[in-house]
C-alpha cells in the first residue's frame, strides 16, 4: 500500500471534497479515506466534521478497516506527534465532553469541553458568516496570514480548553472564544479553512509546509 501525504478522514460527517479541493487549490494532493490502515500510512492527516457532536464521535468510533480503529489511529498519531488537524467538529472531538444535544464523551486528546453559545442578548445561534481571528500565539498555522484575518464560521458550540495556554487564536462572538487550538504539531480550527478565501488557503498551504 503506497504511502500518501494528506490523508483527509472519511466517517460520513464532513465537507471532505471543499477540504481536498482547498488542498489542491495550494498544490497538494489530500486522498480521502475511510480505510485506518490507509490513514495511518499518511504524512499528515486531516479531521474535518460537519453536524451534531453525537453523531459525529458515534461515526467515528464505529470506524474500523480489518480490526483496526480509526480513532485508535488518531489518538496514537497525536500522541506519536505526527502533524494533525482538525477542522469544526473535528475540532471539537478533540475534546473531553460536549454539551450538544446532551452529554458525550469526545476523544479525551485536549482536557476541556464543548459548550453552547448563549442566545441571549440577541445574539443568533449558530454563528454562520465571516468574523474576525485574533492571533495569540505565533501559530504556524499562521505564518504570513494577518492577525486578525476574517474567517468563516458555521457552528453554535466552541471549545473551551481548561489549559488556555493551548489557544493560539481567538474570536468574539457574544464571549472570547478559543477559535484555533496548537500544541506541537497539533493545530485545529473552529473556523473553516476551505471556506476562508485565501487566508484560509494560506492555512492550509502552512499545514502542509510547516506544521511539523
Amino acid at each position: 500500500m503506497s504511502q500518501i501525504d494528506i490523508a483527509i478522514i472519511d466517517y460520513g460527517m464532513g465537507n471532505l471534497r471543499s477540504v481536498q479541493k482547498a488542498f489542491a487549490k495550494v498544490g497538494f494532493e489530500a486522498d480521502i479515506t475511510s480505510d485506518a490502515h490507509r490513514a495511518s500510512r499518511a504524512k499528515r492527516l486531516v479531521l474535518p466534521g460537519d453536524g451534531a457532536f453525537g453523531a459525529c464521535i458515534e461515526n467515528l468510533l464505529g470506524l474500523r478497516s480489518s480490526g483496526l480503529a480509526m480513532a485508535d489511529v488518531i489518538t496514537g498519531w497525536i500522541a506519536e506527534g505526527r502533524p494533525f488537524l482538525g477542522i469544526c467538529v473535528g475540532m471539537q472531538l478533540l475534546l473531553e465532553t460536549s454539551e450538544e444535544m446532551g452529554e458525550h464523551k469526545g476523544l479525551g486528546i485536549i482536557p476541556g469541553r464543548v459548550r453552547r453559545f448563549s442566545d441571549t442578548d440577541g445574539l443568533k445561534v449558530p454563528q454562520l458568516g465571516w468574523n474576525n481571528l485574533v492571533q495569540q500565539r505565533p501559530s504556524p498555522l499562521f505564518v504570513d496570514v494577518d492577525p486578525e484575518s476574517m474567517v468563516y464560521f458555521m457552528h453554535s458550540y466552541y471549545c473551551d480548553p481548561e489549559d488556555q495556554g493551548v489557544t493560539s487564536a481567538t474570536t468574539d462572538y457574544g464571549l472570547e472564544f478559543c477559535s484555533s487550538l496548537w500544541r506541537g504539531p497539533l493545530v485545529a480550527t473552529q473556523f473553516h479553512p476551505e471556506k476562508s478565501g485565501a487566508t484560509g488557503l494560506m492555512m492550509l498551504r502552512n499545514f502542509a509546509e510547516r506544521v511539523a
